[in-house]
């Protein structure tokens, strides 16, 4: 070590000058063996060199240091491109100036705004980007009360910050950490004036909020499991136009571990309260473009109920949007609305929502939805509102300006308590009614199946007749018409016991080109044959099964076409979607033809003959 001044210019072992609080000059490669205990070092370290803290204690840093690496180890490209939207792209990064080994413990600040390794040479916009990157093996907390960088993060330890520090850490760049991040407060990943990565870190921790935003026209990749540590903790997303935030992990609760081994004893715990409320966590997506999920897990990004979640979806510049895109069952159990923070429900939520194409993506929201927007149903997708079971009914908002579902994939309906009633339904998908309580629809324009295994789908004020087809493939499925626009079905196919309500005042039914006005105590139409009563306002089509399908004389239907076939098929499942009935009607109509003519035809003969004999007698 040599003196210049209050300062000591070294390398090699400086333990000694900082234990001593003197000034240190880098003039290359430099240790600082820590000895157990906290040491607060209220010196600055300046120069060229590299910095490694070692040993078993904590190291406290109350002013800000300033070495570099030296300039022929100073490979890194810092790049600004994006003309009137500026962002950062770091290249090659350089070699970390800081290394915190296994076993030592870091601290930049002591709860104020000094304390922090760098130097910033760039000019970045937005925030400073830090020219020396850290490697952390051991702990680095995090004492600062200000928006900082730390360059470029790697190694396999833990990053941590205090709570309630206000301060914020910027993570912007590709960072190839391996260890765990503990956000105590608040931690910006990404922004719009860079985009980030950390694609090996383990896990996140997370205490306060998380926020993630994006570049103009860049999607950022969160690949980690968040861990919710204290009541209230949540990840807000931003994005900009063009751009896409896409979370692949699980934001779980976590009871045992601490920060640096998060973990949860029961994973049913995410789904029920515990005392205090410690488990609540949630999400704000802030005029974003969201994406839970890539399509390569079935663990939906939000495990909970509205006792333990929240999602509130808000317009800033534009509305928000959430997809959906896992490989199997995933079950959303909480609403998402448009209220503040756990106030989910104090508005309804301004965006849309997309259910992924990805083939087995199959979503079931088992709570009723407060969003006012569309929910779309890609090709090979399929939604389930309500899991089917007691507590897990689900629904969709309605009534708002832009509520609507644009299914073409599946929709499923199979609430067990509370009845569903859906907004405007369009697209090329299915609808299928599976749960005991009843479904209205009011505006109906899909075009593809219909299916009602159980319970009453009930068409009111619309019709179903772009439908392709109508299948009642329960014995207690009913098919409620009693207050439809119109009764026309495209093709219907029913069991035996399924039920068809038209309305008293008006019994008539069509089914293809057959129109039949209800009017006996049976009746035979498109296949398939019903017992006729009245109950109340109702005309009930009972279906029969074909053996059974007789009686007095059927209700007569009027035809448009020939072949069209009145009777049943055989089996207990009539359907009008099979032509045979009607070629073989069309062969019986030219077999009686056929008779006609050749009944003539003998007819003119045996007169012939009649007259001719008397000349062959003569």
């Amino acid at each position: 070590m040599v003196a210049v001044g209050s300062a000591v210019a070294a390398d090699g072992d400086i333990t000694a000058a900082v234990l001593a609080n003197r000034d240190v000059v880098l003039t290359g490669d430099a240790v600082v063996r820590v000895p157990q205990g906290t040491h607060t070092y209220t010196g600055v370290i300046s120069g060229e060199g590299a910095l490694r803290v070692s040993g078993t204690g904590t190291l406290v840093l109350a002013k800000d240091s300033t070495f570099t690496l030296p300039h022929s180890r100073q490979h890194q490209r810092v790049q600004i491109p994006g003309d009137n939207h500026p962002y950062v792209v770091v290249g090659s990064p350089d070699e970390p100036a800081v290394t915190v080994d296994a076993g030592a413990t870091l601290q930049y600040g002591t709860g104020g705004t000094t304390g922090l390794i760098g130097s910033f040479p760039y000019n970045t916009p937005g925030y400073q980007q830090n020219q020396d990157n850290i490697r952390v093996d051991g702990t680095l907390r995090l004492s600062l009360t200000r928006l900082f960088n730390l360059g470029i993060i790697s190694g396999s330890g833990l990053v941590t910050q205090p709570r309630n520090m206000w301060g914020t850490l910027q993570i912007c760049g590709t960072n190839p950490f391996s260890g765990i991040l503990d956000n105590g407060t608040g931690v910006n990943f990404a922004s719009t004036t860079c985009a980030a990565d950390l694609p090996g870190a383990r896990s996140i921790v997370n205490r306060g909020s998380w926020i993630i935003d994006t570049p103009l026209d860049h999607t950022v990749v969160q690949r980690q499991n968040f861990y919710s540590h204290e009541y209230g903790n949540d990840v807000n997303v931003h994005s900009r136009p063009g751009s896409k935030v896409v979370l692949t992990g699980v934001y779980s609760w976590s009871d045992s571990g601490d920060g640096a081994a998060p973990s949860l004893s029961d994973p049913g715990l995410n789904w029920r309260p515990v005392a205090h409320k410690l488990n609540k966590r949630g999400t704000n997506i802030e005029g974003a473009d969201v994406q839970w999920g890539d399509g390569t897990t079935h663990q939906i990004f939000m495990p909970g109920t509205a006792q333990t979640v929240y999602i509130n979806l808000h317009a800033r510049r534009q509305r928000s949007r959430l997809t959906f895109d896992y490989n199997g069952p995933v079950t959303l159990g909480a609403p998402i609305g448009g209220g503040m923070y756990h106030d989910t429900l104090s508005a309804p939520g301004a965006g849309d929502i997309v259910i992924a194409g990805t083939s087995g993506n199959d979503v079931t929201f088992a709570a009723a939805q407060y969003y006012d927007g569309s929910t779309t149903i890609d090709r090979n997708a399929t939604l389930r509102l309500g899991a089917g079971t007691a507590g897990g009914d689900g629904s969709l908002h309605i009534g708002g300006a832009l509520d609507k579902v644009i299914d073409n994939g599946s929709l499923v309906l199979r609430n067990t308590g509370a009845p569903i009633s859906l907004p405007a339904v369009t697209g090329a998908g299915s609808v299928t009614q599976s749960g005991a309580a009843a479904t209205t629809v009011t505006s109906a324009a899909y075009t593809g199946a219909t299916t009602v295994a159980k319970g009453s789908l009930i068409v009111s004020g619309t019709s179903l007749r772009t439908s392709s087809a109508i299948s009642l493939t329960g014995p207690s499925a009913v098919l409620d018409l009693s207050t439809a626009r119109d009764t026309t079905l495209r093709r219907l196919q029913v069991v035996t016991g399924a039920k068809i309500l038209l309305s008293r005042n008006s019994p008539e039914l069509t089914v293809g080109s057959t129109t039949a006005t209800v009017s006996g105590t049976r009746l035979a139409i498109g296949g398939a044959r019903f017992s006729v009563s009245r109950a109340g306002a109702h005309t009930v089509l009972t279906a029969l099964a074909s053996s059974a399908a007789t009686g007095p004389t059927p209700s007569p239907a009027r035809t448009a076409r020939a072949g069209t076939p009145l009777g049943a098929s055989t089996g207990t499942m009539a359907d009008t979607g099979s032509h045979v009935g009607s070629l073989w009607t069309i062969a019986g109509l030219a077999g009686v033809v056929l008779a006609g003519v050749a009944a003539v035809f003998v007819f003119v003969r045996s007169r012939s003959r009649l007259r001719t004999s008397p000349r062959h007698s003569r």
